[in-house]
């Protein structure tokens, strides 16, 4: 368990430093508008890809946890899995290379779609789902920050002018691609590929669920930046994007202790063992609230500082973007809580599928209504209305299907905690400092008072665990 908190650890903030280390760069260099037109590329290419995917990622993590400690069913599971996102993998670059060459809307950047389309084409190469269901966080996360010192590297090699977007983009394919091939030349050890007796049909069910589920999720979550491609510019798109990544930033860490936890909670719900999962809930819920909370203050209130610092002033405009944005921590880490670590593992399909959907019709009515009058704000909007409508739903199936318990007392003494943040900022910005020495200043004074009024004030026994740690590890230095 410790060590396999400490590697999520390490992969999250290889998550929070590759984008604070290369988007300040490669959004000076490129602008809104070069930003834009990636990333727009980049999201149509995804939806192929996931559509590929048929919920095999989700899915399999759950049929690799249950044989985790069998090779011989863990080997056919896999075998099954693969042969069924091979298959799926070739029909969408299929069809992605037709939708490409069949609308002339693609003909100035064709070769950046054809391109992109490499991540439809080899998307059965993304098998984290095998390394996470057996628990193999060192194997993910030494992969994943390898990668990204290399692509952070190409970055700093590569992007020069205005005129590298297309760099950009086969930069970010080459860090995605390359994790995903690699991790597929390494499971010889792990798995031993079976190629007769598959049964591929008793899958099937429980993906096309899955897949619903997943389609829909991603399209309430990334239809925002399509739509905002198609109904605007390449400009507007650009500023969406830094609104979103800085406010996304944390999530990798505000979700570690979920993605951790999740194969125990999956064994304990097989084993019918509900104590053990209230007491994991407990645990992923105190560590959500304690640090999303100051998470969204800290985004919101120093917006200005965080896209001027990390994406340029040309990026300001999308301040109120970001303001709207910064409750996605919060929101989405409760979100992640109850599907992976309650619906998932209890096999709560139906539903999820049905909370999802009410998230993408919010989306699409929302993005449509609000991007032709507001821009990338009415996207902003439109996105956290639908990722609250798909919490809020996850939240009333749980509560009528199990009698898990929370103590929401902790997120109003987080809140009471946060407030505090407003006079802290206010002084800091009244000092005229140079603008990272603000932000330094601002979030150390932040996270001081904030620790300190949930210890001392409300003793807050997380940090109390926290502390009791430490002293312990000085006190046996000492011994």
């Amino acid at each position: 368990m410790a060590k396999n908190y400490f590697y999520n650890l390490l992969l999250s903030l290889a998550n929070l430093l590759f984008p604070i280390l290369s988007f300040p760069y490669v959004s000076r260099v490129l602008g809104p508008e070069g930003i834009g037109k990636v990333q727009f590329i980049f999201s149509f290419a995804q939806y192929f890809a996931l559509i590929a995917s048929i919920g095999i990622p989700i899915y399999g993590m759950k049929e690799i946890a249950r044989h985790r400690d069998d090779k011989e069913g863990r080997s056919k599971v896999f075998s099954e899995l693969i042969a069924i996102y091979m298959m799926t993998s070739a029909v969408l670059s299929s069809l992605y290379l037709t939708t490409v060459y069949s609308f002339s809307y693609f003909s100035p950047n064709r070769d950046m779609y054809l391109g992109a389309g490499l991540m439809v084409l080899l998307g059965f190469s993304y098998i984290e789902w095998l390394y996470t269901g057996m628990e193999q966080f060192k194997s993910i996360a030494l992969r994943s920050v390898a990668f990204k010192l290399i692509g952070l590297v190409l970055l700093y090699l590569f992007i020069k002018d205005r005129s590298d977007f297309r760099a950009y983009l086969y930069i970010m394919m080459f860090s995605f691609l390359g994790n995903n091939i690699l991790s597929f030349f390494l499971i010889k050890d792990k798995i031993k590929p079976i190629f007769a007796g598959l049964e591929l049909r008793k899958h099937v069910m429980p993906l096309l669920f899955i897949l619903g589920t997943t389609l829909a999720a991603s399209m309430y979550t990334d239809m925002d930046t399509v739509l905002l491609g198609f109904l605007s510019n390449d400009k507007t798109v650009g500023l969406y994007t830094a609104a979103v990544k800085l406010s996304k930033i944390t999530l990798p860490f505000v979700t570690s202790m979920g993605v951790i936890l999740m194969p125990k909670i999956a064994k304990d719900f097989a084993e019918k063992n509900m104590l053990e999962v209230q007491k994991t809930l407990d645990q992923t819920f105190r560590f959500l609230i304690f640090f999303a909370v100051p998470i969204v203050f800290g985004l919101a209130i120093l917006a200005p500082e965080f896209i001027a610092l990390f994406s340029g002033k040309e990026f300001l405009p999308a301040t109120s973007s970001m303001r709207l944005l910064s409750l996605l921590p919060l929101i989405i880490g409760f979100g992640h809580l109850f599907l992976f670590l309650i619906l998932v593992p209890s096999g709560r399909n139906r539903e999820m599928f049905f909370c999802v959907l009410g998230g993408l019709v919010m989306s699409l009515i929302l993005n449509v209504l609000l991007i032709p009058h507001f821009q990338e704000v009415g996207s902003s909007i439109a996105n956290i209305c639908s990722e609250i409508i798909v919490t809020l739903l996850y939240f009333y199936f749980i509560k009528r299907d199990f009698s898990f318990t929370y103590d929401w007392s902790l997120l109003a003494k987080a809140v009471l905690s946060a407030l505090i943040f407003i006079p802290v900022i206010w002084l800091a910005r009244a000092l005229s400092l140079p603008l990272v020495y603000t932000l330094i200043l601002s979030i150390a004074g932040c996270g001081i008072t904030y620790i300190g009024i949930q210890w001392l004030l409300f003793r807050n026994n997380f940090v109390v665990d926290i502390l009791d740690f430490i002293k312990m590890k000085l006190n046996r230095g000492e011994g």
